[in-house]
């Protein structure tokens, strides 16, 4: 059984470059799909039912047409995907970031380090944690 894809949303090709590379470098074996703007993101998530659901949502804040804070709302409150596992990975340190996003629903919140060497060990321990520890909630949803 094909695992499930990991969903990057990311709007910055350099950060995108460096997140793939973390992840695919290190063995992980999950489909990278990226959505390049937050419509992108809520077009796979709710559009096509024949997208395969994501294991893992990585996702960025600041984003064009659809922030990232508005992304995820929209996953928290649709039953589909509620209980995907969204993981905050954005340059932003602001206090009212990091509030917005747990209480709306973010499962962890990740600043990106600025040296190549820290984001690729810090994307390398996202996926190890989020995809390959962590036990995610059943299939059925509930």
């Amino acid at each position: 059984m094909k695992p499930n894809p990991i969903l990057l949303v990311e709007d910055n090709p350099d950060d995108e470059m460096l997140i793939r590379r973390s992840l695919t470098g290190n063995g992980f074996g999950h489909n990278i799909i990226t959505a390049h703007d937050g419509q992108e993101a809520l077009d796979y998530l709710f559009d096509d039912p024949e997208n395969a659901k994501p294991a893992l949502v990585l996702l960025d804040l600041r984003l064009p047409r659809v922030d990232g804070h508005e992304v995820l709302r929209r996953i928290r409150a649709d039953k589909r995907t509620e209980l995907l596992p969204v993981v905050i990975l954005t340059s932003s340190d602001e206090e009212e970031d990091i509030l917005k996003s747990y209480r709306g629903g973010a499962n962890s919140y990740v600043r990106k380090p600025i040296k190549f060497e820290e984001f690729g060990k810090a994307v390398h321990a996202l996926g190890l944690y989020w995809v390959l520890t962590n036990l995610g909630p059943p299939r059925g949803g509930g």
